[in-house]
């Protein structure tokens, strides 16, 4: 289900992200047309990715997701539409990857919040999830890999 879970120190890291505000269930159809609309974004500056994907949720509520579709990149970006430049501070979080597809996330997240508290670890109220390798690696999910990191207080 998921790696050992590790702590680590993040790095600064700025971004271009979409914040979306929407209900749980509608995750699946706001998140594709987010990305696309966020790379279509980066594409008309000619900023290319530093490295995968990821989404920035905010706080977590078990109806409304309120979170940021986030690429990595290495200056900030000049503000177009719905896309913002973010600069995300050093942090230490609580990290693993988990391998298999999407709809197996909640279930690893449920686990990973276990290892934390188990492990005597207080949490902030954000967390994000980095695509390492997704659907665009190809149709076998249980290749597939994300890596979750929650920050620690």
């Amino acid at each position: 289900m998921i790696d050992e879970p590790t702590i680590v120190q993040t790095q600064a890291q700025h971004a271009a992200c979409i914040r979306v505000t929407c209900p749980r269930e509608k995750i699946q159809e706001v998140m594709g047309p987010g990305y696309m609309e966020l790379m279509e974004a980066l594409k008309a500056q000619g900023v290319e990715p530093a490295g995968p994907w990821f989404t920035h949720h905010l706080k977590m509520d078990p109806k409304v997701f309120d979170f940021e579709i986030c690429v990595p990149v290495s200056s900030p970006v000049k503000p177009a539409g719905r896309m913002q430049t973010r600069e995300f501070p050093p942090r230490k979080v609580a990290r693993t990857i988990y391998r298999g597809g999407y709809e197996g996330l909640p279930d690893a997240w449920g686990a990973f919040d276990e290892w934390i508290k188990k492990n005597g670890h207080k949490i902030s109220d954000d967390l994000w999830e980095v695509y390492t390798t997704g659907p665009e690696f190809g149709s076998d999910s249980s290749k597939w890999q994300t890596e979750l990191s929650r920050p620690l207080k």
